[in-house]
């Protein structure tokens, strides 16, 4: 790596990137939000035991990042010698960017010869994490700080998030759904299509009658409003149903034959709104300002 090219990468862990992926980045720090169940405040659980955990009724809320644990990890790359960029969780989802925003201002101030830049990726989950992998890739072939910064920015809109859940009283939990909507759903079998907004909200988009057929609707999106799609790596995160993700794996590798892909649990944070059974497939395509409202 060249020392132009030498700077460091910050996420947060609503990136829901797999440790595996995480252990290969260098120069590289991830700082977590907080995680509340059944006021255990970061018990130490595995993801297959924190979903066990919803299905048999405990609740879990999350707290955004603080500027001071971002301006910890800032102060220690930029006394490294390492300009930083941050590419954080949706501002429509958390205040956590604002929080990077905030160490950011302050680390200018004391490191005036360093660059402090911040990304608001309007993505989650493995859509942020996919965009934190592209920026680990860029610094690897050499790009600048500028130059993976301004392309994160150009296309943070074209990557795509789409969403199903197995059980709608999560959402309903959350606030996205009423509770009315969520029981008549859940007894007619009622799953919803969701998505990422313009605003990087998580949005429900159309109902399907079945499991089945909101699995298939996640390709048909990708079939429909993909870009390129044969050269793409694939992010695919879920709620411990990996059998039904092996499903969707499938039917993608049969239409184009991608063999790179990155899967992984949906973390607590969005895991803690979404439920057991949230599937999400990210995919690059056509600006989301084309098609949606």
């Amino acid at each position: 790596m060249s020392e132009q090219s030498r700077f460091f990468i910050v996420t947060d862990s609503s990136c829901d990137l797999p440790q595996w992926l995480l252990d290969t980045y260098e120069d590289f720090a991830l700082c977590p939000l907080t995680f509340t169940i059944d006021d255990e405040v970061n018990p130490p659980l595995g993801n297959k035991e924190f979903y066990d955990r919803l299905r048999n009724g405990s609740r879990s809320k999350t707290s955004q990042v603080n500027p001071d644990a971002f301006l910890e990890v800032f102060r220690g790359a930029a006394k490294k010698g390492m300009d930083v960029l941050y590419v954080g969780f949706s501002s429509g989802l958390s205040g956590t960017v604002e929080s990077g925003f905030k160490a950011a201002a302050i680390a200018e101030k004391e490191f005036p010869e360093r660059k402090f830049l911040v990304v608001d990726t309007l993505s989650a989950s493995c859509g942020e994490g996919c965009l934190v992998d592209k920026a680990v890739e860029m610094r690897k072939a050499g790009k600048t700080l500028t130059e993976t910064y301004e392309w994160l920015e150009a296309n943070k809109l074209n990557l795509h998030h789409w969403y199903t859940v197995d059980d709608l009283h999560f959402l309903q939990r959350g606030g996205r759904v009423s509770a009315s909507a969520a029981w008549f759903g859940s007894t007619l079998r009622i799953k919803p299509v969701m998505n990422m907004d313009n605003a990087g909200r998580l949005i429900p988009r159309e109902k399907v009658i079945g499991r089945k057929r909101s699995i298939s609707a996640l390709f048909h999106k990708m079939q429909v409003l993909g870009r390129d799609q044969a050269n793409q790596k694939i992010f695919i995160s879920h709620g411990d149903c990996l059998d039904e993700v092996n499903t969707l794996v499938d039917m993608i590798k049969k239409e184009w034959g991608i063999k790179e892909f990155v899967i992984s649990y949906v973390g607590n944070v969005i895991g803690s709104h979404t439920g057991p059974g949230v599937i999400a497939l990210y995919f690059f395509g056509v600006p989301r300002e084309e098609w949606q409202g």
